[in-house]
């Protein structure tokens, strides 16, 4: 058994929602895990104690938050010597003609923290438009209007976030943290209990 963190930047909560679901597939698996927003790290707070890092961000206006980003910078040695994974949330995640796009502010968050993690992933986000104002919920739908389809009312809250491939993600970076450490899980019940 491994202890994993998974530490992460949200906006509105879609971020939260991910991290949540990626400690529930590792601890499936036998694991320890502490989902923490970075927001809320008890002070002192050491990375020592963990076995493997798992950093989430969501871009909002072409950036990650600023948090997550120099969380990273300032401990990049240490996640450096250990099993490291990254995701991002945003809504270029989910448009196929977007993903590059996407894949771009991955490559700048590498660039700026210079950590490069084991593993990364890109998720699609959601519009939650009961908790916007006026402005914002107009805003959103001109940069979303790619992705909202007629027949979806615009008015609602809209997740495009790809469940299975959250979990296959964090299944993933369970499998890697395993092999490099030599940490062996039993995911099946024994039959003879």
């Amino acid at each position: 058994m491994s202890s994993f963190l998974i530490l992460y930047g949200t906006g509105e909560g879609q971020t939260a929602k991910i991290a949540e679901r990626i400690a529930t597939t590792v601890s499936e698996r036998g694991h320890e895990v502490s989902a923490i927003d970075v927001h809320d790290r008890p002070d002192p707070f050491t990375l020592e104690e963990y076995d493997a890092v798992v950093v989430g961000a969501s871009i909002h206006v072409g950036k990650h938050q600023d948090e997550v980003r120099d969380f990273v910078t300032e401990n990049r040695g240490a996640l450096s010597g250990m099993p490291t994974a990254f995701f991002q949330v945003s809504l270029s995640s989910a448009n196929e003609e977007k993903r590059e796009e996407a894949a771009g502010y991955v490559e700048s968050f590498v660039t700026e923290t210079g950590w490069h993690p084991d593993r990364i992933g890109q998720f699609g986000g959601a519009l939650r438009f009961s908790e916007y104002g006026f402005l914002k919920r107009l805003m959103m739908k001109q940069i979303a209007k790619d992705l909202l389809a007629e027949e979806r009312k615009s008015t609602g809250d809209i997740e495009f976030t790809d469940w299975d491939a959250v979990d296959a993600f964090a299944a993933d970076v369970a499998a890697f943290v395993e092999g490099r450490l030599g940490v062996v899980t039993d995911t099946t019940e024994d039959p003879a209990a």
